[in-house]
């Protein structure tokens, strides 16, 4: 897979949708990742066995009550408890917080949570799709949770970026 480059619209609005721009670096990377090896080998728990740092932030539409986007917010702490493999969580932590910056470069994003798994492998069994396809190597309740939660965000109203410390 060859990726567009970007569009002069899309370098100035890092929200702006367009079909132009198939799959961003990463996905791709990760995709061709996952071909070469193999879903199982790709979500295995000692795949890239170091920690991995995955950001999540929210925005939720406009017509969601407060009281159904604080339920959410509890649904997704507790997928540290929830998520399970071989009988035991996989989780290290998450962390949750709104946003509270007076900069005013928040794209209107509400919540913030704040991930660690101790490998790459636990991060692309939770993640699942859109790279990871066989159900039985990635995490149903946290697909049930995107599910659910899907049709209560604004349009582009996640934002995900994964990284390992200290990497350059």
């Amino acid at each position: 897979m060859n990726a567009t480059p970007l569009t002069a619209s899309q370098t100035t609005d890092p929200l702006a949708a367009s079909a132009e721009y198939a799959l961003p670096p990463a996905t791709e990377r990760l995709a061709s990742r996952c071909a070469q090896i193999g879903e199982h080998a790709f979500t295995s728990r000692d795949y890239g066995a170091i920690p991995i740092r995955h950001i999540v932030l929210l925005r939720f539409a406009n017509h969601v009550p407060t009281a159904t986007r604080e339920s959410m917010i509890e649904r997704f702490l507790r997928l540290k408890d929830d998520c399970l493999r071989d009988g035991r969580p996989y989780i290290r932590s998450i962390e949750h917080g709104r946003q509270e910056s007076g900069e005013g470069n928040g794209f209107g994003f509400e919540h913030a949570f704040f991930m660690t798994f101790d490998s790459e492998g636990d991060r692309n069994f939770y993640v699942g799709e859109p790279i990871v396809h066989d159900a039985t190597c990635f995490d149903p309740v946290h697909h049930a949770f995107k599910a659910a939660i899907g049709p209560l965000l604004a349009p582009q109203g996640v934002l995900v970026f994964d990284f390992f410390p200290g990497a350059r």
